[in-house]
């Protein structure tokens, strides 16, 4: 059990065969500016002590067959949670660097 923090698993089914270095290239791509999201390496699950009291999402992924990806993110559901992504919101809207602080 976790004080604080949630794991999540996602199971995607690809429609076609894809290179592990492939798929991890894609998420770094994707995510690759987004300040707050992490891309672990390539078949390392992300672990809830490491994002405890931060704004981080971390993900990792891993093809458990040919066509079926584990996609798996860890977020502290205490700050990611709607405060954090309130402020995170209102930074973007008034034109502030995403991660300004609150105060």
């Amino acid at each position: 059990p976790y004080n604080q923090g949630i794991l999540s698993t996602c199971y995607v089914t690809l429609k076609s065969e894809m290179a592990e270095e492939k798929l991890q290239e894609i998420y770094e791509r994707t995510y690759a500016d987004e300040p707050f999201v992490r891309v672990m390496e390539y078949g390392v699950s992300p672990s809830v002590k490491n994002i405890v009291n931060t704004n981080f999402c971390d993900i990792g992924i891993k093809l458990t067959d040919s066509k079926t990806l584990v996609v798996i993110s860890a977020i502290d559901n205490l700050v990611k949670g709607a405060a954090g992504q309130a402020v995170q919101n209102m930074n973007i809207m008034l034109g502030l660097k995403e991660s300004s602080p609150f105060f």
